[in-house]
């Protein structure tokens, strides 16, 4: 598999990743003006739902597709390709029947017992129609990513999110006087069309791969040895997924319901809740789409590097890895802490919503190098590494929700999500440094972004403090202190031609330690 192939398939999902990325958050947004942040609390309880149907049923198949794929391809036996995706879209097909089954059937339940909001329900029945859509889709998805054909995953991702958005425009007008439940129903609707229709473009788009590329060798497995083959590498994989969902699903059902202890009445808890997960989140992590762009084509480049055991070459991508993480990081934090209520007014038109927006600021740098760190250590094979840093942090925010919010609110909950992040965080740096022996250059990588983000928020604060407040000049002052904070990291030395040339990937010559 040459370089040239890989970054260039990195290139078109990554890009992908950053169209979606964009197109989601702008839905948040017109979602969250048609149906309210009660709304979006509401839909935020079902999205757990789905994320966790969709880690039983898709995430392992996805990536055992992929590499098994990869691996035949190598040796040539399109045959044993095409039994490994019929088997595993079968296997994965039996699956979400049974999940979208229990779905349908118990939404009553899940909805009053777990997510203690009997208003999910008739979502959670809809949402169920989508899981079967969603589970062959990623199979088919796992394939062409192991043919190093990235056009169509790719272009199936931005799909998807087009149909979501397209159904909640036509459809919020209609849904929306009918209630809150209908008005939720309208957004799950967007996405069983969305899975839905994904689903047929990546089908259509394998018999014509397989028809084009004349894939009609007989296979050298047979069925029950592809089956085998695909359980073992795939139910490890689901587990992983599972157990993060499940933790993630615990957490969000979690925070409405300590918030009623806290002292707020249900439709205040969900709406807190909606702000949170729906809005303020949303916008600091719309930054981490650049970020993932980055992560992503370097993990091959420090992977082939611990391969060789070339220690100059890892201690330099590690260096130039974080130094991009926390220029993105540390300038996103800066212009949300600066501008919090600008942010929210110009995005939302709601300026209370900065209230929230300023203490999430501050987080920006360790989510933003919590999946740096993840991408580096998933290349250099340390899933269960990751597995159990990932449990730890999930209870130390679970703890903070359970036993603190009753008393102290949404502050509980900031307070421990920014604790479990500082461990996973530190933990994972820990454990970069054990397996490859360097660790990031504070200065360069921390310091030096940390005063260009100063420099340029405290001159920027002062500019709007002493002008007359709109929208047009908050947009032109955030355009201005981006500029201003490049132009820092220019004179401070950060955009050195060796660093943009570890970044872009490029091989040097001298690259022999």
């Amino acid at each position: 598999m040459s370089r040239k192939t890989i970054i260039t398939g990195t290139l078109i999902l990554t890009a992908a990743n950053l169209i979606t990325k964009f197109m989601g958050f702008f839905y948040r947004v017109f979602m969250s003006n048609a149906i309210g942040s009660e709304g979006m609390g509401l839909y935020q309880l079902i999205l757990p739902i789905y994320i966790l149907t969709w880690s039983i049923t898709s995430a392992g198949f996805t990536t055992t597709i992929s590499r098994l794929t990869a691996q035949e391809n190598a040796l040539g036996q399109s045959g044993n390709i095409g039994r490994i995706v019929k088997q595993s879209i079968l296997l994965s097909i039996m699956i979400s029947i049974v999940v979208s089954g229990c779905l349908f059937l118990f939404a009553d339940k899940i909805a009053l017992e777990i997510l203690k909001d009997g208003r999910a329900a008739l979502s959670l029945r809809l949402l169920s129609f989508a899981i079967p859509f969603m589970s062959a889709g990623s199979c088919f998805r796992g394939f062409f990513i192991g043919m190093q054909n990235a056009f169509v995953p790719a272009f199936s991702q931005v799909l998807e999110q087009a149909i979501r958005i397209l159904t909640i425009y036509i459809l919020a007008s209609i849904f929306v006087p009918m209630g809150l439940t209908y008005a939720c129903c309208a957004a799950v609707v967007g996405v069983v069309l969305g899975e839905f229709l994904s689903f047929v473009f990546v089908i259509i788009s394998y018999i014509r791969f397989k028809r084009r590329k004349k894939m009609i060798k007989k296979p050298t497995f047979s069925s029950f040895a592809t089956c085998n083959m695909i359980l073992t590498m795939a139910l490890p994989l689901s587990a992983t997924k599972i157990a993060a969902s499940l933790l993630s699903t615990t957490e969000n059902i979690l925070i409405p319901r300590q918030l009623q202890l806290y002292g707020q009445n249900a439709k205040e808890a969900l709406s807190a809740y909606g702000e949170l997960t729906g809005m303020a989140m949303p916008l600091i992590l719309l930054p981490s789409a650049c970020l993932m762009a980055a992560s992503i084509s370097l993990v091959p480049e420090i992977s082939e590097a611990c391969a060789v055991k070339q220690n100059q070459r890892i201690s330099r991508t590690v260096s130039v890895t974080f130094l991009f993480t926390f220029i993105i990081g540390i300038g996103a934090a800066a212009l949300f802490a600066v501008f919090p209520r600008e942010i929210c007014y110009i995005v939302y038109n709601r300026q209370g919503l900065g209230e929230l927006l300023f203490p999430l600021a501050f987080l920006c740098p360790f989510l933003y190098a919590l999946t740096t760190v993840h991408g580096l250590l998933n290349g250099m094979g340390e899933q269960l590494f990751l597995f159990r840093n990932n449990l730890i942090t999930s209870a130390i925010t679970i703890s903070g929700i359970w036993f603190f919010m009753p008393v102290y609110g949404m502050n509980a909950f900031l307070v421990s999500w920014a604790m479990g992040l500082v461990y996973s965080v530190c933990s994972c740096l820990h454990k970069l440094y054990i397996t490859t022996g360097v660790l990031p250059d504070l200065y360069d990588c921390f310091v030096k972004p940390l005063l260009a983000g100063g420099a340029s928020g405290l001159i920027i604060r002062y500019i709007i403090q002493i002008s007359t407040p709109s929208k047009i000049l908050f947009l032109l002052s955030l355009t201005a202190m981006g500029l201003l904070y490049l132009v820092f990291l220019l004179m401070l030395g950060c955009f050195s031609q060796e660093n943009m040339a570890t970044f872009l990937g490029k091989k040097r010559k001298d690259r022999k330690s």
